[in-house]
């Protein structure tokens, strides 16, 4: 009896072990099981966060942008307007252009076209209007344009086709009708692009 209990003893304490070590055993798969869960987690957040992160990038680098492209007729610097030189586009957005800029702001008179130009190439986004009895749309666009210290001009344009055109290098937006959300976009697009 004694032998049978001693065997009895035994096979219990061989019997704990044996479900000790198995639970040990699975408490580590549970917590492979955690790890692999945290690690495909992260890495999925990972993942999510460089993909959108690439997406908004794309987004930025391809969506429209506003106005019609021109293709850059250059910016060779000369002292007048050359003689024979055509610009690509009116009112012009590359090109020939004077050494001198116009000041920023706003401005009562027509700026010549080799003065413009050398306003964009320094980044700047020029507003011209052409119409002679338009306070309101003047007054609108002199709103806007007061909103940007520096960068940005507002002229009037004699003999232009739209009574409103924005230009700014190698880009012209043109129409009749104000559209205040049309110009913030272009000028926000193209103002300090040097």
């Amino acid at each position: 009896m004694a032998g049978d209990q001693a065997m009895t003893t035994q096979t219990e304490k061989r019997q704990r072990r044996q479900a000790a070590k198995e639970a040990r055993q699975a408490e580590r798969v549970r917590q492979g099981r955690k790890a692999r869960i945290r690690r495909f987690a992260f890495r999925s957040a990972f993942v999510l966060v460089i993909s959108g992160l690439l997406g908004g990038l794309g987004w930025w680098v391809f969506q429209p942008k506003p106005g019609t492209y021109v293709p850059s007729q250059g910016n060779a610097h000369v002292g007048s307007e050359p003689v024979g030189f055509r610009y690509a586009s009116d009112p012009p957005t590359s090109g020939s252009h004077a050494g001198g800029s116009p000041a920023w702001g706003i401005h009562d008179r027509q700026i010549p076209k080799i003065l413009q130009v050398h306003a964009l190439e320094d980044g700047g986004v020029l507003v011209q209007h052409n119409c002679t009895d338009c306070d309101d749309l003047v007054r609108n666009l002199k709103d806007i344009v007061l909103r940007y210290p520096e960068k940005v001009i507002l002229a009037p344009y004699h003999g232009m086709k739209k009574r409103i055109a924005l230009t700014a290098w190698s880009y012209i937006d043109a129409f009749d009708e104000f559209d205040e959300r049309r110009v913030v976009r272009f000028i926000g697009a193209y103002r300090g692009i040097d």
